[in-house]
């Protein structure tokens, strides 16, 4: 991909992303989503029901009056993308591939941040740390999120989505949103998950193709890991095998499901050559009213 090819593509994302953002994402982002931490806003008065912890001692002492500390949420959220850039995000049955939609997503998350005077930052993963890019805020750091997504030639071809979440707590001193943008084709993450979660206020945004849930009778085909090469042949003419398979892809999906649960982690399912307009707003209205 040329220098220029890459550009054009960037606008496009950004010009599709814009159309939706500032209706449909702007305001519900800001209420859903909780802020760093509390910073100091006023002294006031004592009032009965008030916390005797928050009782500010030395405006106590220098007015005569007990006075307690009025602490707000922060404004300015830190939000991290973690994307997934590994070899099966190339993978896409229409025009789109699971990785542009992963960079739409992101480009709108990044967006929102932006409109909002978020900082937002981007990790990009396969089965090790790929690039690390630190949070900022505005328009053009969205733009370069989105560019990275797309131009990076990963060196890795597999998945980690434990050694990610392991090196965003490191990294991370302060409580942060962090958008889990993957196809999750791993295991043996829900440790590493439920300890990020703990920290920080983690979403994950599973990105999938229609392709790989239901296997079409295509006659005898050749299927290739795009992660670990490992070839396949199937007779996907036979109805046993295209049941065997669509059972297979059901089940991981409830383990996923399961997994995103018992870990306290909120789930948006995207799909390619789909809107994932309705997802973001599916999990931003259960937010809101929880």
């Amino acid at each position: 991909m040329t220098s220029a090819d890459l550009l054009r593509r960037v606008r496009r994302i950004e010009l599709r992303a814009l159309r939706k953002v500032e209706d449909l994402l702007a305001g519900p982002y800001r209420s859903v989503f909780r802020g760093r931490g509390l910073e100091f806003d006023e002294v006031r008065e004592y009032q009965p029901g008030d916390d005797v912890r928050s009782i500010d001692w030395h405006a106590t002492a220098r007015t005569g009056v007990a006075q307690v500390k009025q602490l707000v949420e922060e404004r300015c959220l830190t939000v991290i993308l973690a994307v997934d850039v590994s070899a099966s995000g190339e993978f896409g049955s229409g025009a789109q591939s699971k990785r542009e939609l992963a960079a739409e997503l992101a480009a709108v998350i990044a967006l929102s941040a932006a409109l909002s005077h978020d900082r937002v930052g981007l990790l990009l993963f396969t089965d090790r740390v790929e690039r690390f890019l630190r949070p900022a805020g505005g328009r053009r750091q969205a733009l370069a999120i989105v560019a990275a997504i797309l131009g990076h030639r990963p060196r890795g071809r597999g998945t980690d989505v434990g050694r990610a979440l392991r090196t965003l707590s490191q990294a991370l001193r302060r409580r942060c949103t962090v958008f889990l943008v993957s196809d999750f084709l791993d295991t043996g993450f829900e440790r590493s998950l439920r300890v990020a979660a703990q920290r920080h206020d983690v979403i994950a945004l599973e990105t999938a193709d229609r392709a790989e849930t239901t296997l079409p009778a295509l006659g005898w085909v050749a299927w290739e890991d795009a992660e670990t090469g490992e070839v396949v042949e199937l007779d996907t003419t036979n109805a046993a095998v295209r049941h065997a398979f669509e059972t297979f892809q059901r089940e991981r999906s409830t383990r996923l499901r399961d997994t995103f649960r018992l870990a306290g982690v909120d789930r948006a399912a995207c799909t390619t050559g789909t809107s994932f307009y309705p997802a973001l707003r599916r999990l931003f209205d259960h937010r809101r009213s929880r």
